[in-house]
């Protein structure tokens, strides 16, 4: 829903791709729905789906894709569905690096990326010697982003903190046992408040369309979850950081490029997401709607001038930013205020109260069933 509203809002004709079920399929924006296949497990089989659908249009539909399987699909699979489909993708080798945190801390080194030092912990192979060079206390994550296979050994958040090279020992029998490629990180201290980020558009000449920053506000978890209260901001050293990364890696695209400031106000950059996501709807409601830049870029309208996003604009997630903000001891009576407040909201609006209505509905009965 994150996606098709900035897009639905703009009047930009919509299908979607999803389970049944999801809430996506109910929305007043999804003129159409198509059936889904799991990308990581049956990537031919959403391929030859989206085929189908293209080939019985008038003109060649333009792609769009949020998770890392998507944006993997979409990469490997470029030159079939670059037939049908118009889209924007950054190269290839580029792609495997940011998607595989392995990759991604070669590439760090190779372009001095400023990533936390790191190592890499592979299924049945003794621990890598640069483990016992980290500084403690330090997180541990998943090579690529596949939560069935995270959950087991994390739990529901990103990561797993680690605080000393006791708990590490104690750990590792778990760490080497598991089917999971991790990768091992210094942390970086402070709380999910300091997590910032700039997203950026940037077209096949190299220019830079559309850009803005980011702070989120709580996550569920409290460490290393996942966001469900976010904000707009206007950060001059996150944007300069940012532009200057893209133009080290020479990315072409959409991307997110998360940092953490550390005390020190140093910003340090956790991962590079090529791919869109939940941040473009609040960046729509502030001014700066990238997926309609990319669109109007792949049909040939004109852009206009280049936009300026408005800071403070917010996005909640309502159903669970209320547990968070809970946890952080905010009172019924300061939240709900706020989040009605919230300019952009998961699922929940008036124009379009479906999603919310029918989704939550499936979503209860899926449950009772199973």
């Amino acid at each position: 829903m994150d996606l098709l509203r900035p897009l639905g809002l703009a009047g930009v004709p919509c299908a979607v791709v999803a389970s049944p079920g999801a809430a996506v399929r109910f929305s007043r924006f999804a003129r159409t729905a198509l059936d889904w296949a799991d990308p990581w497990d049956q990537p031919a089989r959403l391929v030859d789906i989206l085929v189908r659908f293209a080939g019985t249009q008038p003109e060649p539909p333009v792609l769009y894709y949020e998770a890392d399987r998507d944006l993997l699909l979409v990469s490997r699979h470029r030159e079939r569905l670059a037939q049908v489909f118009r889209f924007v993708v950054p190269d290839a080798a580029l792609v495997e690096d940011l998607v595989d945190k392995a990759r991604f801390q070669t590439l760090a080194r190779r372009l001095r990326l400023p990533v936390p030092p790191g190592c890499i912990v592979r299924p049945g192979e003794a621990a890598p010697p640069e483990l016992a060079e980290l500084r403690f206390p330090v997180v541990v994550k998943p090579l690529t982003r596949r939560s069935e296979r995270w959950e087991p050994l994390g739990g529901s958040g990103k990561a797993l903190r680690v605080e000393s090279p006791q708990a590490m020992r104690e750990l590792l029998p778990r760490l080497v046992g598991t089917e999971l490629p991790l990768v091992v990180q210094e942390l970086v201290p402070g709380p999910e408040t300091e997590v910032e980020s700039y997203h950026v558009y940037v077209d096949g000449r190299g220019e830079t369309v559309g850009e803005f920053t980011g702070k989120k506000i709580r996550t569920v978890r409290a460490e290393y979850g996942h966001s469900t209260a976010l904000k707009i901001t206007d950060t001059a050293d996150v944007a300069t950081l940012g532009r200057e990364l893209v133009r080290r890696l020479d990315l072409k695209g959409v991307a997110k490029l998360d940092f953490k400031r550390a005390p020190s106000g140093e910003l340090y950059l956790l991962e590079i997401n090529a791919r869109f996501n939940l941040w473009h709807h609040p960046g729509a409601m502030a001014g700066v709607n990238l997926p309609v830049l990319v669109y109007r870029d792949l049909v040939g309208l004109p852009r206009g001038a280049p936009p300026r996003a408005r800071a403070g604009v917010r996005w909640c997630k309502p159903w669970q930013d209320w547990i968070a903000a809970r946890a952080a001891g905010i009172p019924l009576r300061r939240w709900l205020p706020w989040a009605l407040g919230c300019e952009a909201k998961r699922m929940i609006s008036r124009d379009d109260p479906l999603p919310f209505l029918f989704g939550g509905l499936w979503e209860v009965g899926r449950r009772l069933a199973g």
